[in-house]
């Protein structure tokens, strides 16, 4: 089912419309003293209600779509939108039900305002969010297909043509394919004229025509000819469907025509485009879509007019089209015949071209990158690995290679050979230089983290220092060692900064493994205390929340000023990256407290708005919501109720001795869909997820339950269990870095997961999940 909303200042045109459809049904009324009223007297109360407030959004035109071939009888299709209402938080509002029978989808309109009898408006914040999780509610409630929840790329069938519909008089069916079509196209591209909807509708047999009239309008009527015998009559726009007559079109053009990003995109694909020619000695005009679409991931069709390529047509990331003289003069086909001109030799290769040479070389540094991410003893720096690595290393990670594959494709046939050659011959050449570069970028990266000790030492962030050795702990943290007066990478003793501290003795506890995600996280942390920033880095993600986790001896060191700042940014990292997480499942402000709060997460309001606290942290530290987000929360009609209803969740997690990080971890996990992590820690190590029952459920659902079916038969193998529980803290992939193995990870909470008596639960059962 798909839901659309549309807000506007008036309601009259949308009642005409919406009234006096043919065929159209009244379902029924929402919040009027009767069901027995005429649609004229419901405008009017609705017209009243909305006036008593200046705000632009007073009406709102909701409509509600199946998909093609489902149905539902006039009785459920009202029970569902009544549902939608009271989800969208229209519950009170009046409002109008009508089913409308003029496409091929069943759909019904609801109208209403957002204002209130009292004449203060509605809140209506996050409606998307709220729509999508009430739609999925609905979806699965009454058994509806699921729309899709993310962009989709796909062509466009021709299908359903009127003459291959049987059962339907001609005018309607074309009605139905041209809306189809239309609407479809209209949504995939950011048209910009009538002429490129014209030639983008063309393939499905779509005619178009245009007509201004004195004063400037633009009318535009649609119709069909297949070139085959069938032909229709032009239908103007407005009778297709509202949304595609001239006048609304034209507006929708002029907003795609003025984008400031315009101009970006063309000398984008101009780049692009150019840098393909200069591979090329030749290219076969018919080869060129390929080659465009393997070599800099552009789409394209070539411009036939009978046996003629006229030139090509590009359909870019950004949705816009552009036709290859608008990009500029030297990417046309007809003004390159030295590429395309020659049409007896195949498209090859410029092996002799500067650009190929670039391409080599980009090949060589992939591989040499490559070969030490997928290393099994991964050992050392990338400079090292680059140091001691053959030609004969790399081949594997070579013919892997789509660059590689790419290139030796169009390799002329009598240079093969002499390709594989020269590869191996410039290898020597690139390597060395990659190895002078990332030499370079690690000896900045460790004077940078010499600097940031430094710093975080001037401050007194922790409570570390050298008579005791506890300076490790935040050595340790940081990826770095201190060794006979020097610091060196932690896998690693190649680049050295001298540090005459004399012998430091090391403290009673280190942590056993030190994940690189998380290294990377506290770098990024720490620099932000350290700068007295009271803004959260872009680097930070909701995994910083768990550092106290992984380096717990530090973290306990930690001074209590920069704790609450770190407690407070880490909040707010980890609250962004949830509200994405539940934007499925929030299908209202209520559903945004129930569903942090089974996180541990609970809302006080205070004069600058709310705040979100955590069992995890101190009890002064907070991260304050958006203005938004704090409105979107005070619409909610019984809030100190709402609000109070939170105590009894909050403490039955702390009897439950559930206010461990490793309880939020675990739900993190899950939202990862890294399953049988969580499966491990269910089964071997009776922690349970902090998260919602619904998600919990959702889960279950997707592979968790089959994930710890598995893992209760492998409890008995100890070198797998001992394998699980490293990569349950690993959190490299979770923060996109690829190649990272599973033993870069941290156990420093073994005991305390498997000792039951550190916490109140004694086990979780499987049938807790259910």
């Amino acid at each position: 089912m798909i839901a659309k909303l549309i807000y506007g200042e008036t309601c009259q045109g949308t009642m005409k419309y919406v009234l006096g459809k043919e065929g159209m049904r009244v379902l029924g009324y929402g919040n009027t003293f009767s069901q027995n009223i005429s649609p004229k007297f419901f405008e009017n109360v609705l017209y009243f209600q909305g006036q008593r407030n200046a705000t632009k959004n007073r009406y709102a035109h909701i409509s509600l779509n199946l998909p093609h071939g489902e149905h539902l009888d006039d009785k459920t299709f009202l029970k569902v939108s009544e549902e939608y209402m009271e989800n969208m938080g229209y519950g009170e509002q009046p409002y109008v039900v009508v089913r409308h029978t003029d496409t091929e989808h069943e759909h019904v309109h609801i109208v209403t305002t957002n204002v209130k009898e009292d004449g203060k408006v509605l809140g209506i914040y996050n409606s998307h969010r709220r729509s999508m999780a009430t739609r999925q509610h609905l979806e699965k409630k009454y058994g509806l297909s699921p729309a899709p929840t993310t962009k989709q790329k796909s062509q466009l069938p021709i299908y359903r043509l009127p003459e291959l519909q049987f059962g339907m008089d001609a005018e309607k069916g074309t009605k139905y394919y041209l809306q189809d079509v239309l609407n479809s196209i209209n949504q995939k591209y950011k048209v910009r004229s009538f002429d490129e909807l014209a030639r983008l509708v063309k393939p499905y047999h779509i005619e178009i025509r245009t007509i201004k009239n004195e004063s400037g309008r633009v009318g535009v009527a649609y119709g069909l000819n297949n070139q085959k015998g069938y032909q229709t009559r032009f239908i103007n726009g407005s009778e297709v469907h509202r949304g595609l007559s001239g006048p609304k079109l034209k507006k929708v053009f002029d907003i795609h025509s003025k984008s400031k990003l315009l101009p970006t995109h063309r000398k984008r694909l101009l780049k692009q485009i150019e840098t393909t020619y200069d591979l090329f000695r030749t290219i076969q005009p018919h080869d060129l879509e390929e080659v465009l679409k393997e070599y800099q991931g552009i789409d394209i069709k070539l411009d036939i007019k009978g046996d003629v390529i006229e030139g090509y047509t590009v359909f870019d990331k950004s949705m816009y089209v552009f036709r290859a003289k608008e990009l500029g003069r030297n990417v046309r086909m007809q003004n390159r015949l030295d590429i395309f001109g020659n049409r007896e030799e195949p498209t090859q290769i410029d092996t002799e071209s500067k650009q190929f040479k670039l391409e080599v070389q980009k090949v060589i540094e992939e591989a040499l990158k490559t070969s030490y991410l997928k290393s099994r003893k991964q050992q050392g720096l990338l400079s090292e690995h680059i140091l001691k690595t053959s030609f004969g290393d790399i081949v594997p990670s070579l013919t892997t290679s789509e660059k590689h594959s790419f290139l030796e494709r169009y390799i002329p046939r009598n240079q093969k050979t002499g390709f594989r050659k020269a590869v191996e011959k410039i290898f020597p050449i690139v390597r060395e230089r990659l190895f002078e570069l990332e030499t370079k970028k690690e000896k900045a990266a460790l004077q940078n983290k010499f600097n940031l000790i430094g710093k975080v030492l001037k401050n007194k962030i922790f409570d570390v220092s050298t008579e005791q050795g506890s300076v490790h702990l935040l050595f340790q943290s940081l990826g770095v060692k201190y060794h006979d007066n020097k610091l060196s990478f932690a896998n690693s003793d190649r680049h050295t900064v001298p540090v005459p501290l004399g012998h430091l003795s090391l403290p009673g506890q280190m942590e056993k493994y030190v994940s690189t995600g998380f290294v990377r996280q506290n770098h990024s942390m720490l620099e932000m205390l350290s700068e007295q920033s009271s803004e959260s880095s872009p680097k930070l993600t909701a995994t910083a929340m768990f550092l106290p986790m992984i380096f717990p001896n530090l973290y306990e060191k930690m001074n209590p000023v920069y704790k609450k700042q770190f407690e407070s940014v880490a909040l707010g990292s980890y609250v962004k990256n949830a509200e994405r997480m539940h934007a499925p499942f929030e299908k209202s402000p209520k559903d945004y407290i129930a569903l942090f709060n089974a996180r541990g997460f609970y809302f006080v309001k205070g004069e600058e708005g709310f705040k979100i606290k955590s069992i995890y942290t101190g009890n002064e530290s907070s991260h304050t919501l958006s203005r938004r987000t704090s409105l979107y929360l005070g619409s909610i009609p019984d809030l100190t109720n709402v609000l109070h209803k939170q105590k009894p969740i909050i403490r039955d997690l702390l009897e439950e001795g559930r206010s461990n990080l490793k309880n939020l971890w675990a739900g993190h996990l899950l939202e990862k869909g890294m399953y049988d992590k969580v499966a491990f820690m269910l089964t071997a190590e009776k922690v349970y997820p902090n998260l919602h029952r619904e998600m919990v459920q959702h889960h279950m659902d997707n592979g968790l339950r089959e994930s710890m079916n598995v893992a209760s038969v492998r409890q008995t193998n100890i070198q797998q269990n001992r394998l699980l529980r490293k990569g349950v803290y690993a959190v490299s992939s979770l923060l996109g870095s690829s190649g990272k193995k599973a033993e870069e990870v941290y156990n420093g909470f073994k005991d305390e997961l498997t000792d039951s008596t550190k916490s109140k639960r004694k086990g979780i059962g499987m049938g807790l999940l259910w």
